[in-house]
């Protein structure tokens, strides 16, 4: 029996920051409801700090879809997550920079302030009931010792799974089953894999990242995304569903989604 793995697709958040690319709201929901149907895990349908309008398209999503999770992004923030509980999702997604060129040069914090405010931000949102996952963005350039304790520490408070994103797409295969494997193994929480295809490696990346023991992998839609995209949902279906049930119709048996890119009808 096939161990089983699972697809978070991010098309409506990050893939929408694909240059050149712009989807209406009634397109992200068509889309949303497509996802939901082929049987994607978790969908990522946008920031609701951004404003009443995406707010309003992440609770319509919510109300839309019957079987995929729904997740909000934050940034560490107290008030992006009150604006993501304004629309009650499944899962309150926080993303935590991770490298010491973020948390230093980007943040202008230290390690000890960012763990500080890492706490709060999740003990609040698991306060108010929500399922909290913390993405630990460029996590490949990143100290493995400080992700483990961030990973530790988050356990503590029931988050059951993090982020490992390659946000500027440096990683190869090799590496990225190294770190992963040696995050999950040492820190016991559940990983998501999050690739971007600077490389051109994002779906080897992300076979390598559920070979090392991820349960989870981001995808988009054609691979779209910033700069060179992420990873491409139906090659990652083809490269990795000979060795995992990814829970998600085969590629063979959809109908072509709503709209996209030349990928659709419109």
């Amino acid at each position: 029996m096939q161990e089983k793995r699972y697809i978070i697709d991010t098309t409506l958040r990050d893939g929408a920051q694909s240059p050149n690319v712009v989807l209406t709201n009634e397109e992200k929901l068509s889309l949303a409801k497509w996802l939901d149907e082929v049987g994607v895990y978790q969908i990522e349908a946008g920031i609701p700090a951004m404003g009443s309008e995406e707010k309003e398209l992440v609770m319509a999503i919510k109300d839309s879809c019957q079987q995929a999770k729904i997740s909000a992004w934050n940034r560490l923030s107290h008030e992006d997550i009150v604006h993501s509980i304004d629309c009650q999702p499944d899962i309150i997604h926080i993303s935590v920079p991770v490298s010491t060129l973020q948390i230093h040069e980007k943040l202008g914090w230290n390690e000890a302030e960012l763990l500080r405010r890492m706490l709060e931000c999740v003990s609040f949102a698991r306060d108010k009931g929500y399922e909290v996952t913390v993405g630990f963005e460029d996590a490949s350039r990143a100290d493995m010792g400080f992700m483990i304790t961030l990973a530790k520490r988050l356990v503590k408070l029931d988050v059951e799974s993090i982020r490992f994103a390659d946000t500027v797409g440096i990683l190869i295969p090799s590496t990225a089953y190294e770190k992963v494997k040696y995050l999950r193994d040492i820190s016991g929480i559940g990983i998501e894999f999050h690739a971007h295809n600077d490389l051109g490696m994002a779906v080897a990346n992300s076979v390598a990242a559920l070979q090392a023991g991820a349960f989870y992998a981001d995808t988009t839609l054609n691979g779209i995304g910033e700069r060179t995209g992420n990873c491409d949902m139906a090659q990652l279906l083809k490269a990795a569903g000979l060795l995992y049930d990814m829970n998600v119709t085969r590629v063979e048996d959809w109908g072509s989604p709503p709209v996209l890119f030349g990928f659709g009808d419109s």
